[in-house]
Parts: structure tokens; C-alpha cells; sequence
């Protein structure tokens, strides 16, 4: 099943927009199934399954970290990690800047913003954000690229209300490319949108989604 509803969900995303597969609680067998497709970008929320993960499956696969991170766990995925979808403080920049920089590499960050109504979503404002991007310490850091921005909508049935929360992170997005990264090429992500919500995700700019369900089924908790 994995490889039909990963051929209809590929279906329903232009060209322009890049489909990450999350497989959190997934087995590797299910993510084999969607490799052999050639679906290359997976999404993790949890460090220690994403260092597995890493450990036992084909080397050319982009793993995106796409749940809260905390810094003293920056270090186990430092090495190999794509891209780190939830940045949402300075202090976890300094983290994944100085990790990074003992592995020698650059890693791809996007800047989280709180655009949800709930209480319990992470995330930034534009202002800490403009304060972040501003500070010394981040103009000095050599070993990460600031790639775009990511948010998460409302989980809600009121699609007004959550192409609003998207229309808010797309306006984010367009500011601080003006103020920060005008002539920066790399600065060029919205990651929004999954399972529920990409549709409206993509009618409203995202250039990321995030979809799980859809192609491997209910979480296995």
C-alpha cells in the first residue's frame, strides 16, 4: 500500500515542492518500500530513531529532523542530518552551529514560528526572529544556512482559519528575505503543510511538506 498512496500523494505536489516522508514510529521495511519508489527525503521527530534509523538504512537518504530538538542532543545527529526543520532559539543555533562545526559541515536550518492558536506549538515571533538574525553571535556562526522558515497550522477542521496561519508564515518568510537574505540563493524554503492541511499548505507557497499518514498509514505508538 505504501508505494500506492506514495504515487498518489507525488501526484498531488508540483514539481517545485519537495515531499518529505515522515516515518516516525515507522519500521524500516515501510521506509524500504517508499526508498524503492525513490522517495529519498524522511522526516524524524525523535532523535534516538533518527540515529538508528541512520545507522541501518542506505546512506543517500536526506533525514530531516522535523520534531523539537533539544541541544543537548544536536550532537547525535550533528554528523549526518539534512536539515533541521524547528529552530525556534538562538541558544539552539549556537548548539547546531558548534556541532557542526566539529563535523565540518554546514547544516541546513529553518527558523520555527509559532503561527498556530494553541498554546503548546514551539515557535518564534517575527520579532524575536528579526532580534536572532540581528545579534552578533548569529552573523558570526560559519556552519549553518539559514534555508527559510517552517510553521504548523492549527490543527483544525476551519480551513479559513488555517490558510490564514499559512498566509501569516508566507508573509514571514517574504519579510525577512527582504530585511535578512536578499541576495542569499539558499533562502528559499516554507516548510508547511501535512498530511491534513498540504493542499492548502501548497496553494498558499509552501515549498516543504511534511505528509506521514498518507503514504505509511496510522502512527504506531
Amino acid at each position: 500500500m505504501i508505494k500506492e498512496n506514495l504515487i498518489e500523494t507525488l501526484k498531488e505536489i508540483p514539481g517545485n515542492v519537495q515531499l518529505v516522508a515522515v516515518s516516525k514510529t515507522k519500521p524500516n521495511e515501510d521506509i524500504i518500500e517508499a526508498y524503492n519508489e525513490g522517495q529519498r527525503v524522511f522526516g524524524e521527530n525523535k532523535v534516538q530513531e533518527l540515529t538508528t534509523k541512520y545507522e541501518e538504512l542506505p546512506k543517500d537518504i536526506q533525514w530531516h529532523m522535523i520534531g523539537h530538538l533539544q541541544r543537548n542532543k544536536v550532537k547525535y545527529i550533528a554528523p549526518f542530518v539534512s536539515m533541521i526543520h524547528a529552530v525556534d532559539s538562538l541558544r539552539l543555533l549556537k548548539e547546531i552551529n558548534k556541532q557542526a562545526k566539529k563535523n565540518e559541515r554546514v547544516i541546513n536550518c529553518l527558523l520555527q514560528f509559532h503561527i498556530a492558536e494553541e498554546s503548546t506549538k514551539f515557535g518564534l515571533d517575527l520579532s524575536e526572529a528579526k532580534e536572532l538574525l540581528s545579534s552578533d553571535e548569529f552573523k558570526a556562526m560559519e556552519n549553518i544556512s539559514i534555508c527559510g522558515v517552517m510553521g504548523m497550522a492549527t490543527f483544525t477542521d476551519n480551513e479559513d482559519q488555517v490558510k490564514r496561519e499559512f498566509k501569516e508564515l508566507k508573509k514571514i518568510f517574504s519579510e525577512l528575505k527582504d530585511s535578512f537574505f536578499k541576495d542569499n540563493a539558499a533562502f528559499k524554503e516554507i516548510s508547511m503543510g501535512m498530511s491534513g492541511d498540504y493542499k492548502i499548505a501548497i496553494e498558499e507557497g509552501s515549498t516543504l511538506v511534511r505528509i506521514g499518514s498518507s503514504i505509511f498509514g496510522a502512527r504506531n505508538y
